[in-house]
């Protein structure tokens, strides 16, 4: 199953990176806050709501007693149902490989989301949004997905720094986006018996503080609206990207500990597909040790589909 997800992978980005060569560079609306572009990032969830369709792949070594190899698929499908207000579908296939050899795949539980975009302001290049994921427990594989469910609300936020002043131009290209929010199980702790010695064992399940952002330097807008440095494609379409994508513990008997990752990355955006790849390296020994991949392909419904999937149900 591994070595055909991986081929699998390879055929969706050669398909992706032919797609470059033909599709033309012009304009479009998705993801827009004045003259800013705010690319889909890897593990930042969007400032904005939208018709898109993702694919994420990440293969990473785990930490742990027993460290596993992880090989996951995101599926990410987001739906307006107003010009501002949407739902957001997201579905994982994982791999799971232990250092004993053995083995686990299936499917992880599904999410469902609901994202208000309340406010664009175009001139200073800032996006403000607010929603809601729903992790529906039990609906993965038993041996992968958890039997609980999550809850999490969160504010999220895009900025442009291009209203800077021309003293500082070369800095107008930078932008950041990011994410806060709690994350609720839905039950407390789980209560299992040790087949050897016969024991109850109480597994807590912790409530955690999700805080993730981006720092980006677009490429685009520095060729569009800063200077014309003779950039031609495919660069003049990139994006670099760097994540920070965290994860606080809340509870008393882990408060404050926390996991995450740095992403440096590159995005490349054309007119209805977007492209990228990315280093993933631990923060700390507690995350792991080992450097992972990540591998994006997204497509823009609303600019593909404008007058049927891809505009709000109600417009």
């Amino acid at each position: 199953m591994r070595g055909s997800i991986a081929v699998w992978s390879l055929q969706t980005f050669g398909l992706a990176l032919a797609i470059i060569l033909f599709v033309p560079a012009s304009s479009w609306a998705h993801g827009f806050a004045g003259k800013r572009f705010f690319p889909t990032t890897f593990q930042v969830d969007d400032p904005f709501i939208s018709d898109e369709f993702s694919i994420l792949f990440n293969h990473i070594k785990q930490a742990g007693d027993e460290p596993n190899k992880l090989t996951q698929i995101d599926i990410d499908y987001s739906k307006r149902l107003l010009p501002n207000f949407g739902l957001e579908f997201h579905e994982a296939y994982l791999h799971l490989r232990a250092s004993d050899g053995s083995s686990a795949n299936g499917w992880d539980n599904l999410g469902i989301g609901a994202k208000w975009q309340f406010l664009t302001n175009e001139p200073h290049e800032l996006i403000l949004s607010v929603g809601t994921d729903f992790d529906i427990g039990g609906t993965g594989a038993h041996r992968i997905a958890e039997s609980f469910s999550t809850i999490s609300p969160a504010f999220f936020f895009g900025k442009g720094f291009g209203d800077l002043p021309e003293s500082v131009k070369f800095l107008r290209p930078f932008a950041i986006t990011g994410v806060i929010g709690p994350s609720f199980p839905t039950r407390s702790g789980n209560v299992s018996i040790d087949p050897d010695t016969g024991e109850t064992i109480v597994e807590r399940n912790p409530t955690t503080l999700n805080w993730a952002f981006s720092l980006q330097y677009s490429l685009m807008y520095l060729q569009s609206f800063v200077k014309d440095v003779g950039l031609e494609n495919p660069f003049k379409r990139m994006i670099l990207v760097v994540e920070f994508p965290m994860e606080t513990c809340m509870n008393a008997d882990c408060k404050g500990q926390t996991t995450g990752t740095m992403n440096p990355g590159i995005i490349w955006a054309g007119k209805y597909v977007q492209l990228g790849v990315a280093a993933q390296i631990p923060i700390n020994s507690r995350t792991g040790s080992n450097v992972g991949f990540l591998g994006l392909f997204h497509l823009y419904l609303d600019d593909l589909f404008p007058k049927s999937i891809g505009r709000p149900v109600f417009h």
